[in-house]
Formats: structure tokens, C-alpha cells, sequence
């Protein structure tokens, strides 16, 4: 069975994850100077790459060319040749021990943990358990776990990630390392993208890994399992085998939408959305990427500064096309056809008719 795209292009090093420089930074200047901690909660959404670095920081603490070699151990990163490394990597290592707390999330499993805890390690020189969804542990299950944390044994290093930061109590956050990862940026995700498509030859389109890019959200892992799911359709991945799939607008149709609206054009603008449902995109979330288009382009009208700050979010092409767009409209249509896109978005979610509240402010915004 083929290995799945987003675990054989698993960042192997610190320096391979992408956008999460400060995390990185940290990470590696404390395995240089050998004071990585024994608690850590990675949180943020999901995809972003948490449990990945959680296994990263496991084959720093047994990596043997680490522990052998002072001056390898100055690089802060593991060697991925040693045979600790290599456990890891393929999942088999007898030190780490991952947990799934969605499943597993009940005081039985954590006295499990805690005993397991205290044996010595098998092999290398600590046991590392990775805890995912830490947030669905149970309140009992974290009154166990926190003194575990707070007094580990010297070999035990506890790792725990999870989208939910809120619903982990208090009492086990302030006893452990937190590290926020952001979502990742469109920019870095179609980097990565176009990377393994150009690895794997895999015929793609520009336009088509900007759809994927944007449909996954932040997430470089939804985005890896939506490529591989995409190529095995066609030879070639083309913008409208994207579309059709994610169900997303590419920023192409966006703009000629958007552009539409601001000239007022009602017929066109018609014509444009029912070709646009009968394609089977989602019409909610172009509205919804159409109102945050028109939000970018008018703040970059108002303040060109701002194409910085964006630069990480959309490409060299996107934000030329928003210069282009402010000069077809005033600051004023720009307003008003945001907030009518606003509030048929409001309408368009509860409807049963989802075109309808978009059609009538169409028409409504053409006067």
C-alpha cells in the first residue's frame, strides 16, 4: 500500500517545518544547549504540524549521534541516520508512546501512563509520550496526570497537542512549556505543494494548487491529503477538476466576480453566480471568500503598506489583480458592497433558497 503524501513529506528536521519559525528558534537553542524540557503543550489548529514536532523533539532527546557527538549536538536538530532516529521515523520506537486521548481519555488509561512512566526506558535515554486531543481527557484524567507532570521522572517527557487550549485546565498549562502554531500560510502551502507535485510528477496547475491552497485553511496536512486525493482522478490537475472536488472558487473567478459587483453589472453578475452553482461549488463560501477579497483590496487602496502584510496570505498575481480592481470603484461602492455581501451571506446561511438573498442584493446593488 502507497505511503500517504502527508506522512512520506513529514518534515524530518526542525529547519523543514514551515511557519513556525519562533517555535523553531526556541526548540533548537534548547537542544544545542541540551536543556530541552520535560513538559510541553503544543496547541493550535489542526495540521499545522504539532504532533510532528513532537516527534522531532523525541529524536532529539535519543538521537545517539547527539549524545556521542558534542560538536553535532551544537546543530540542534537530529541526525535522522541513528537507529532512535530511524524508530521514530517509521513509528516503531519502544520509548515513544503516543496516545490518542480522544479514545483513551479516561483515569484508567492515565494510571496506565503513570506507571509506564517510571520504567526505565528500553533503549535510549528518555521515554517520551506524546499525548493528541489532550483536551478530551476527563477531569479525573487530568487531576491524575498532574502531578506526573509537574514531578516527572528524570527519563519521562511529556508532550501534549491539541486544538482546543481553552478546555485544558489551567492547573496543567502553567506546568508546562506552551507553544502557539499559527495556521500556515497559503504562500508556504503552495510552496510545499508544488514541491511534492514536481516529486511525486505530478501534472498540476498553478491555479489549481492556489484552489487547493485556499480550501485547505491553514492546514499543510489537509492540503497534502487533498492533492493526493485530486491526482488520483486525472493525469493532469486542472483549476475546474480542483473546483469541483473542494467545491471552492479559484481567486480567479473571485476577482472577476468581485469586479462584476463593483461595476454594477447585475446581468452578468447573474449569470456569473448560476454558472457558478452549476458547477457544485459552494456558494456560501465564495461569498465568503469574495467578502474577504473586497476587504484585502480595499485596505491595500487605502493603505499600500499593506501589501506586505499580505504577502504571506496571497500571491505576486492576486495582489497585482486588487490594484487593478480599486481603480474601478470608489472607496464608497467598495463599502456599500461589502456590507450588502455581508448581510446576504447572513441571509444566504439560514435559507433554503441559498441563491436567492444573493441574487436580490445583486440586482438591489446595480441601482
Amino acid at each position: 500500500m502507497a505511503q500517504a503524501l502527508y506522512r512520506k513529506y513529514r518534515p524530518k528536521e526542525l529547519s523543514s517545518l514551515l511557519g513556525h519559525q519562533a517555535n523553531v528558534d526556541v526548540l533548537k537553542n534548547a537542544a544545542k544547549l541540551n536543556k530541552i524540557g520535560q513538559a510541553y503543550l503544543f496547541y493550535g489548529p489542526r495540521g499545522t504540524g504539532k504532533t510532528t514536532t513532537a516527534r522531532l523533539v523525541a529524536k532529539l532527546l535519543n538521537c545517539e549521534k547527539r549524545k556521542a557527538d558534542p560538536e553535532f549536538r551544537k546543530v540542534g536538530e537530529p541526525c535522522n541516520q541513528c537507529s532512535a532516529c530511524l524508530e521514530v521515523d517509521n513509528n516503531n520506537s519502544l520509548d515513544v508512546v503516543e496516545i490518542d486521548a480522544a479514545s483513551n481519555r479516561g483515569i484508567d488509561e492515565i494510571r496506565n501512563l503513570k506507571e509506564g512512566a517510571r520504567t526505565a526506558p528500553a533503549r535510549g535515554g528518555y521515554k517520551i509520550y506524546i499525548i493528541d486531543e489532550a483536551h478530551m481527557l476527563t477531569g479525573a484524567a487530568f487531576n491524575a496526570l498532574l502531578k506526573t507532570i509537574e514531578e516527572p521522572p528524570a527519563h519521562a517527557v511529556f508532550i501534549l497537542a491539541t486544538t482546543e487550549f481553552e478546555k485544558v485546565p489551567a492547573t496543567i498549562t502553567s506546568r508546562t512549556q506552551r507553544f502557539l502554531f499559527k495556521k500556515i500560510s497559503k504562500i508556504n502551502i503552495i510552496e510545499k505543494i508544488s514541491r511534492i507535485a514536481k516529486e511525486e510528477k505530478i501534472k498540476i496547475d498553478d491555479s489549481a494548487i492556489e484552489v487547493i491552497a485556499a480550501a485547505a485553511d491553514g492546514s499543510l496536512r489537509d492540503a497534502e491529503s487533498l492533492l493526493e486525493q485530486i491526482s488520483s482522478l486525472s493525469e493532469r490537475i486542472t483549476v475546474d477538476l480542483a473546483e469541483e472536488v473542494v467545491g471552492r472558487a479559484s481567486a480567479k473567478k473571485v476577482q472577476m466576480l468581485a469586479e462584476l459587483l463593483l461595476k454594477g453589472n447585475a446581468s452578468d453578475s447573474l449569470r456569473f453566480i448560476k454558472d457558478i452553482e452549476e458547477e457544485g461549488l459552494n456558494l456560501n463560501q465564495v461569498v465568503k471568500d469574495l467578502i474577504r477579497y473586497l476587504e484585502k483590496s480595499l485596505a491595500i487602496s487605502l493603505n499600500t503598506s499593506l501589501e506586505e502584510n499580505f504577502s504571506s496570505e496571497l500571491t505576486t498575481e492576486e495582489i497585482s489583480a486588487m490594484k487593478k480592481l480599486v481603480v474601478v470603484a470608489d472607496t464608497k461602492k467598495f463599502i456599500a458592497t461589502i456590507k450588502g455581501l455581508i448581510r446576504a451571506y447572513s441571509e444566504m446561511r439560514y435559507s433554503p433558497f441559498v441563491s436567492v438573498p444573493l441574487n436580490v442584493f445583486v440586482i438591489e446593488n446595480s441601482f
